[in-house]
């Protein structure tokens, strides 16, 4: 007589272990997957009494790995890239741009090319499900690793290995200052003033914000220029309308930041002006890796009435 064939994890109990792996929180690890607390807690221990093991300790200030825990948990993100892959692989079988799409997007493009985004994807593609997700750079990039996002829509280059970056365009900075600075209304201004100019920057962990400081130490500035910081570039321009200081704007933005207040002016860059790249992000070696090439060249298109120079296939 043939054995009782075991009983097999489900994967929800698989993300939660796995999430409560990577953030040793409870908390987090609910947050971090969309699943209440007390759900996530419920499914790590079935998951134990489904393999036999203890797999976390709970404390009442953090949570930790037991041996059994550190060995499993990478085979069960393995289990779980798996079956990403197998359902990724038959979305490419059953047709191209049907399914689910999760696009990333970072905060500094979201608001200013989802437009363009949207109604390319309810034009063309009418049955694909795209689903957005507007996060920072390292989230997103996590996100994308780890499977939980397909495809980026962000400023590059990252020199991540194992991601493909398909170019859109680049866009031009914009000096930004206030009503009755000296630099509002010029053409051609040199990078050199960067050196003197007090330049309010977004906060940490917004990639704009490095892009920024780079452009700063190409003209010359040793010292880091920022003493106020902004977690939006709304925010950031009314602290500019203020009086506070000057910023740097991409120019897909600047249109619909500026027009909020009367009490700013506007100026630009000599040419080469400082500028950033704006691109798809996919997982090497991806299922819809034709799909993506597609969907970068409709955009290439569908930006070329906004203030940017597309890029070439």
């Amino acid at each position: 007589m043939a054995g009782r064939r075991p009983r097999q994890p489900s994967p929800a109990q698989l993300r939660a272990f796995v999430a409560v792996a990577e953030q040793l929180h409870f908390r987090d690890a609910a947050a971090a997957i969309g699943m209440s607390q007390p759900a996530l807690s419920g499914a790590v221990s079935a998951l134990e009494d489904v393999l036999g093991v203890r797999l976390v300790e709970r404390t009442t200030r953090k949570v930790l790995l037991t041996e059994a825990g550190e060995r499993l948990a990478g085979r069960a993100r393995a289990v779980l890239d798996a079956m990403d892959t197998l359902v990724e692989e038959a979305e490419a079988v059953r047709g191209p741009f049907t399914g689910a799409l999760r696009l990333g997007v970072i905060p500094t493009v979201a608001p200013y090319l989802l437009p363009t985004v949207l109604r390319l994807v309810r034009e063309r593609y009418p049955t694909l499900d795209l689903q957005i997700h507007e996060e920072q750079t390292s989230s997103l990039v996590e996100g994308l690793a780890a499977g939980r996002l397909d495809l980026l829509l962000l400023a590059v280059p990252l020199g991540v290995p194992g991601l493909v970056e398909l170019p859109l365009f680049d866009e031009d900075f914009v000096l930004v200052a206030p009503l009755g600075h000296e630099l509002g209304g010029r053409e051609g201004i040199p990078r050199a003033v960067l050196r003197e100019l007090d330049l309010l920057l977004l906060g940490e962990g917004h990639c704009l914000r490095d892009q920024a400081l780079e452009v700063c130490r190409e003209a010359g500035r040793a010292d880091a220029p920022v003493t106020t910081t902004a977690a939006s570039l709304s925010t950031l321009v009314q602290l500019v309308a203020g009086g506070i200081g000057a910023t740097l704007l991409p120019r897909t933005a600047l249109d619909v930041e500026t027009s909020r207040s009367s009490q700013l002016v506007t100026g630009t860059f000599a040419s080469p002006a400082p500028s950033r790249r704006i691109a798809l992000v996919a997982r090497a070696g991806s299922a819809r890796a034709e799909e993506y090439g597609e969907l970068a060249s409709e955009l290439r298109e569908a930006v070329r009435g906004l203030p940017i120079s597309p890029c070439g296939v």
